[in-house]
């Protein structure tokens, strides 16, 4: 195990300028993360400067099998936190050969909205927290769960301390590292509420790179929980019950709503939410009715509010945002398996756009 440590750990930079890019997708499901590699003959740094590449859809859900080629375009660029050296990670979108869109390439329409003048000015920034589940490979139950049966309730677990209440804690700091390591804006981790399950927050960051950075840090911890022989679910309610669920909530502000008079400009933005509450929820993450229930700190999903540090509202105004008359808001609707170039880029039409 030792030479095969070693050779895991080889800095390819002693003997090659040649460097390893692994191209990352989103598969057919929309949350199924994909990736695979190739050689470059020496470091990229430029996203435009890297080859297109290809892959058979028909083995992920995304093409026929007498027509499987799908075309990987290179988009962002992050660090390789497993490879190091000049290695590095490549997220990228999907289209035919034609140079179209696939179906569940959401990410270009996202950057169509991203990029339009309204949008641009406003510089929206996004602050995506992203709860997650770790189980026990093989077995639907989270880790540190007696088998067939629950550990003690709700209370002790969040930000708590100790093994019997933060439980799965080295692969959640090991994540948090590969993240920065990579140049993802991960701003800080913390044990959530129910027992095995954690949060890691990405932003503030602008635009489309906000869902870049998501779906990148997403992959990190896929490969971390490989390593680590556990599996990680977003499952928005993966134990029934009197347990918390798993959200993505979504903090957002514009340039408007960052300036003097803002507080104005976020009243007027929650208003447009509220109008286009069910389109919002139904772009928000499968499952979520099973986790906006109007408890465990959430709003019931048939029914929109709004308040002032309500974690059971819809969407929570902050006190300092209050106090200050300007600053941000948090849309608290969004599950923990959305797809961030859906969500980012559908409340900024929403509240600039609409």
């Amino acid at each position: 195990m030792s030479l095969l440590s070693d050779l895991v750990n080889l800095n390819l930079s002693d003997s090659t300028k040649q460097i390893i890019a692994e191209y990352i997708w989103i598969g057919g499901s929309g949350m199924d993360i994909r990736s695979k590699a190739r050689t470059l003959p020496g470091p990229v740094s430029d996203p435009s400067k890297l080859p297109k590449w290809n892959y058979d859809g028909s083995s992920t859900g995304q093409a026929s099998g007498d027509n499987s080629e799908v075309i990987l375009y290179p988009q962002a660029i992050f660090r390789d936190p497993f490879r190091r050296g000049d290695n590095i990670l490549v997220m990228c979108d999907a289209y035919t050969p034609a140079g179209d869109p696939i179906p569940t390439n959401k990410r270009h329409k996202a950057a169509k909205i991203f990029s339009h003048p309204n949008v641009a000015k406003e510089v929206p920034w996004y602050g995506i927290e992203q709860e997650y589940t770790l189980m026990q490979k093989g077995m639907n139950w989270p880790i540190g769960w007696p088998i067939g049966g629950f550990p003690g309730p709700q209370g002790p677990y969040y930000c708590g301390v100790g093994a019997d209440k933060a439980i799965g804690r080295d692969i959640v700091d090991a994540h948090y590292k590969a993240c920065l390591y990579a140049g993802i804006g991960i701003s800080g981790v913390n044990g959530e509420v129910m027992p095995g399950q954690w949060e890691f927050q990405v932003g503030p960051v602008e635009g489309i790179s906000s869902g870049d950075q998501v779906w990148v840090a997403r992959y990190l911890l896929e490969r971390i929980t490989e390593i680590s022989g556990v599996n990680v679910s977003f499952d928005p309610k993966p134990v029934p019950g009197d347990w918390n669920g798993a959200g993505a909530h979504c903090n957002y502000s514009t340039k408007t709503m960052r300036n003097d008079g803002g507080l104005a400009v976020i009243k007027k933005a929650i208003e447009k939410l509220q109008v286009k509450h069910k389109e919002h929820i139904a772009a928000y993450g499968e499952g979520n009715e099973r986790r906006l229930t109007g408890k465990h700190e959430t709003a019931d999903i048939n029914t929109f509010s709004w308040g002032v540090a309500n974690r059971g509202a819809s969407v929570r105004v902050g006190r300092d945002t209050e106090k200050e008359g300007k600053g941000y808001f948090e849309d608290r609707r969004p599950a923990s398996n959305m797809d961030p170039y859906v969500v980012t880029s559908m409340i900024a039409e929403t509240t600039i756009l609409g």
